[in-house]
């Protein structure tokens, strides 16, 4: 036994030894977030045990009380004394049975070694006083890759003892006659102790020199003595639990991960098209579901579904130019969405709305009022209501989980069964919504249409844009059952006659057909406007690079270094200001300009690289000395540089009381209109044309 890390754990918020379960708990259910190089895991039973050794009438006792619980086998203990081939059982947990029954005979019978590492107490020595165990049966699932040889997922029983303050971590091995066992290699063990008034979590192994890394489910003994402490001991001290679920909570975990390689490795994208094939298995069908995309982007999502036989369409308010890309089986159509009685997809089996922006509350009821088996995925980013913004009302959630209850909501009274998921998706909006069985039966689709009308014109006084002209339009009331579904719904149209539930066919074909459900709805426009700060006007820019170059050099911090030419250079560096201390020096007119650009102050000076370095939060004055010692990059980025040297003017050089930091030669910005080189870029531009 070794310990190969011990961290102390600051615990001003009283949150420990709890903190510490907890910290645990995302390890044992999402290993994902601190090994990359894994998949996730599944978490396969449950149970409580009898702390090996303690004797018999307290073994009883145990075997007793997990004979109480669910999936527990049954007959005479001794019969299950080994797992193997012929006495393995598809249940989980009477898996977990025979195998901690097997090995805690093998603990009593003389491997006191083990057993005193799995108790935290010294070889020989009992514990203070008898406890249970909490076992917990898992499977660990590596990603699929393949540059690596190991892909089967494996599994593991974690021993918990919370008296003791030990999560133990037991591999399982199965023999070639197909007996399961524990391990004995491989073994490793976090710990919580509490000495002298102070906190500590551990990292110790069973046997150091039988620890055989692969790199993937069993990392080097370095990642568990750096990484995952230091990870254990920030989570046992964080007060926080999630707004939302554990990632792939709806879908298997394994499949994912295969599926996700296969797609990767044809696509070279991430894709959600394992819902629609574990939708198959649900409804036992083969046929693959048609879909349409509204708000499709770039529209790859729509490629890679119809390149894999789904019957489908994109249809986005702007084409994009990969459109051309993808031929002719991915159809992409260029169009604004107004949701109303045009605007429905009675053929499709999925409307998908992956960021869709202002139509993303409106999918639900289109999907709704299409057809009684359509079904609805939205993967919610920007905040908008059904006519203008969302207005937020809650104060104690955050925005992104009202606006997600808020879609939620508009689902349920669509009459959805509305699902949530969270997709493992570089961003920090990846929380889906789904909805795919109904509330009510078909025969009350007037009836529930009814209801949604009544909701979406409850919903009129809360955008903040405004949401025109008030009208209103009483449906009859029908009782669930009276008619059957109808895909041209009541309409909510101002200024329309209401749809009579009698005559379907009759309003189908008539100006009902062009019916806007709610007037003030807006559709993005098709050019969408630059508001990078690229656009504002060269001398406001350059106005608000002076202001705020000023107030960080009357922090004055002299710097002095040695110049390239060998010489030491006193410099002034400047303070460090927060955005938000920049923010309150600049004027209300400057920060009203700026308020109506993506990003605001802070883009502005991310695009003056040259001049500022926002990092944290905070700005500071960029030192091109320390630029010129990072380690040389990659030869693209020097090729690309080279093309950019002394084609712009050196702002230090004009307007930094102490001048530039550098010299001429090793600027890369010219010190003066003399030093000024054409730009190769241009040079190139003009002879392509």
């Amino acid at each position: 036994m070794a310990e190969v890390g011990r961290v102390q754990v600051c615990d001003p918020g009283g949150l420990l030894p709890g903190g510490f379960w907890a910290a645990v708990a995302v390890w044992l259910e999402r290993p994902q977030v601190a090994n990359k190089r894994l998949c996730g895991s599944r978490i396969e039973a449950r149970r409580s045990a009898a702390l090996p050794g303690l004797g018999p009438e307290h073994e009883e006792g145990a075997a007793a009380g997990r004979g109480l619980q669910e999936g527990s086998p049954e007959g005479d203990p001794d019969s299950r004394a080994g797992l193997g081939p012929a006495q393995g059982t598809a249940d989980p947990a009477a898996n977990l049975d025979l195998i901690w029954d097997h090995f805690s005979k093998s603990l009593a019978s003389g491997n006191s070694e083990m057993l005193a590492f799995l108790t935290g107490s010294r070889e020989g020595s009992q514990p203070e006083a008898p406890h249970e165990l909490d076992l917990i049966l898992r499977i660990v699932i590596p990603k699929a890759s393949p540059h690596s040889r190991l892909t089967a997922p494996r599994r593991e029983i974690v021993v918990q003892d919370v008296p003791s303050g030990t999560a133990t971590f037991l591999p399982l091995e199965e023999d070639v006659e197909g007996s399961v066992e524990v391990q004995m290699s491989n073994v490793y063990q976090v710990q919580l102790q509490h000495s002298e008034g102070k906190w500590f979590i551990s990292v110790l192994i069973f046997c150091p020199e039988r620890w055989h890394s692969e790199g993937v489910i069993y990392p080097k003994l370095t990642w568990l003595a750096e990484e995952l402490l230091a990870k254990l001991a920030r989570w046992s001290v964080e007060n926080k639990k999630s707004e939302f679920k554990n990632t792939l909570s709806l879908i298997s975990v394994m499949r994912y991960s295969r599926t996700y390689q296969e797609l990767k490795e044809k696509y070279k994208e991430m894709v959600k098209v394992i819902l629609l094939t574990e939708e198959r298995a649900e409804r036992g069908v083969t046929a693959k579901q048609s879909f349409v995309d509204l708000g499709c982007g770039n529209g790859l999502l729509v490629h890679i579904l119809c390149s894999e036989g789904h019957p489908g369409r994109g249809i986005d308010v702007r084409r994009r130019k990969i459109w051309d890309m993808y031929g002719p089986q991915t159809q992409l159509e260029e169009g604004a969405i107004t949701p109303g009685d045009k605007t429905l997809f009675p053929d499709a089996d999925w409307l998908i709305g992956n960021h869709s922006d202002e139509l993303t509350p409106w999918i639900p009821v289109i999907t709704a009022r299409s057809s009684y088996n359509c079904r609805f995925f939205v993967l919610p980013c920007c905040f908008f209501d059904f006519t203008g913004k969302y207005c937020r009302r809650q104060s104690r959630k955050t925005q992104y989980r009202e606006y997600l209850d808020f879609i939620q909501e508009v689902g349920l009274s669509c009459g959805f069964h509305v699902q949530e998921d969270c997709l493992r998706i570089p961003s920090t909006k990846r929380v889906c919504l789904i909805g795919k069985s109904r509330t009510y039966p078909p025969t009350g689709e007037v009836w529930m249409d009814e209801q949604r009308a009544r909701y979406i014109h409850g919903r009129r006084g809360h955008p903040v844009s405004p949401p025109g002209k008030e009208h209103s339009c009483s449906a009859p009331e029908v009782a669930a059952g009276s008619a059957g579904h109808q895909d041209s719904p009541a309409s909510l149209g101002s200024g329309t006659e209401c749809v009579p539930e009698a005559l379907p066919a009759e309003q189908g074909a008539g100006t009902q057909a062009a019916a806007v459900w709610l007037p003030g709805f807006q559709p993005r426009e098709k050019a969408e406007p630059v508001r990078n700060c690229a656009t504002l006007p060269r001398d406001f820019v350059d106005q608000v690079v002076l202001q705020v170059a000023d107030l960080l050099l009357a922090g004055k911090k002299l710097n002095t270094a040695s110049s390239q030419e060998g010489s030491l250079k006193t410099w002034n560096g400047g303070g460090s200001y927060s955005l938000a201390e920049v923010a309150s020096e600049l004027d209300r007119e400057t920060l009203r300009r700026l308020k109506r650009e993506c990003g605001g102050l802070q883009t502005l000076l991310r695009n003056s690289h040259q001049v500022f370095e926002v990092l944290n939060g905070r700005v500071h004055i960029r030192d091109w000395r320390q630029e010129l010692q990072k380690e040389k990059r990659p030869a693209a980025k020097r090729s690309l540089s080279s093309e950019a040297f002394k084609t712009r003017l050196c702002w230090f050089f004009t307007h930094h009381p102490d001048g530039c930091v550098l010299p001429s030669s090793c600027c890369p910005f010219a010190h003066g209109p003399g030093e000024l080189q054409p730009s190769q870029t241009s040079q190139k531009q003009r002879q392509s044309t």
